[in-house]
């Protein structure tokens, strides 16, 4: 039986020789020079005047809030359909998530509902990129003028993606990026917020590193911070992935092209937009949501059986338990959120894949579903 995994990175640049380099010179800490060239480097390429590399996306959200002053007690609009990490950045400072359900084209926080979650306790609104396709920025850009909201951009998930030719990793006060083995740039773990403002930057780098003061005697700390640092073994995967970047954009398009073309007989699945008026997918993953729950978990059931490896989709945050026994969003309702939770899934995608697994992932679906 033919295995395909959800996912297999492709490690085929200088990334071997750059590790042998930071063994053979003994700089496997975050001090190395790697660290530098990887933030310069990508910082550079989202257009952005600084990097500051941590240990995961979810480490970056986590300084990001704490960067730009979310203090308990603020509330900060974010969406309802997302990886927790979000959410847990917020809880964790104190303040108060407060969703907005998805839109059910894209699968991104729909804007239209972002006007009504505004109050007088808001001080930020998390933009959260999913799966491919830019969130619709202008609208949210408008409102954060208009009442002084921070915006923290969540582009976890868009390598290479823009919005109206921009680069997605600039609409933000501060914004982040993972560098998960399964982001177009991988450093296994790893992430990275990028920001325009110097203030926000020197914020950033010092609570990263245990809020060490830059001048003044070391191991004295005035304020709370986390070791969040990024090692030079891994910035110097970056580094070579990073060389690599077009390279991985055109393959991803190129996966997702080729899915559409096989599954687009396909019946009783919505599958992903081949673009807005925005943008185009770059299909970081290739997502399916079926009519119903028992059609998803019946095909993910036969695709299993085949060795075909698949992913369910975010589950939303208001129907998460750990937020539940915490007494948060007992009264939520989001309805969109909710259905490509339970419908939703994703099938292999990623950039190691070939066209051969393609063909046996298609054929599969289109088996028990044509």
């Amino acid at each position: 039986m033919t295995a395909v995994p959800v996912n297999t990175p492709v490690l085929g640049g200088n990334e071997h020789k750059y590790i042998a380099d930071c063994l053979q010179t003994g700089w496997v800490s975050s001090e190395g020079p790697y660290n530098r060239e990887f933030e310069n480097r990508f910082s550079h390429y989202v257009n952005r005047s600084y990097g500051i590399a941590v240990s995961s996306g979810s480490a970056a959200l986590d300084v990001a809030l704490q960067a730009i002053g979310i203090v308990r007690g603020d509330e900060v609009i974010m969406p309802a359909f997302t990886i927790i990490s979000p959410a847990f950045s917020v809880v964790r400072a104190g303040a108060l998530p407060v969703l907005v359900d998805a839109d059910p084209l894209t699968w991104n926080m729909d804007v239209t509902q972002l006007a009504e979650k505004v109050t007088s306790r808001t001080r930020a609104i998390i933009v959260v990129h999913i799966y491919g396709l830019p969130v619709d920025m202008d609208p949210i850009l408008d409102i954060a003028k208009k009442h002084n909201l921070k915006i923290i951009e969540d582009a976890a998930e868009m390598h290479g993606q823009t919005y109206k030719g921009k680069m997605c990793g600039t609409f933000g006060d501060v914004s982040v990026f993972s560098f998960y083995s399964n982001k177009l740039i991988t450093t296994g773990e790893g992430g990275m917020l990028v920001t325009d403002n110097e203030e926000i930057a020197n914020r950033c780098r010092k609570l990263r590193n245990l809020s060490f003061e830059p001048t003044g005697r070391r191991f004295v700390h005035y304020d709370m911070g986390w070791n969040y640092r990024m090692t030079n073994l891994q910035a110097a995967l970056g580094v070579a992935q990073l060389e690599k970047v077009d390279e991985h954009l055109a393959k991803k398009k190129q996966i997702g092209n080729y899915y559409r073309t096989g599954l687009k007989s396909l019946k009783h699945f919505q599958q992903p937009l081949d673009a807005t008026a925005d943008a185009e997918n770059v299909y970081w993953v290739y997502g399916l949501v079926a009519e119903s729950c028992e059609l998803a978990d019946a095909t993910v059931s036969h695709l299993n059986q085949q060795g075909i490896s698949t992913r369910p989709f975010f589950w939303s945050m208001h129907e998460q338990p750990v937020f539940r026994k915490m007494g948060l969003f007992q009264l939520d309702k989001h309805p969109v959120a909710e259905q490509l939770s339970r419908n939703g899934f994703y099938i292999p995608s990623g950039l190691g894949l070939s066209e051969g697994d393609q063909d046996y992932v298609i054929n599969s679906l289109l088996s028990v579903n044509g």
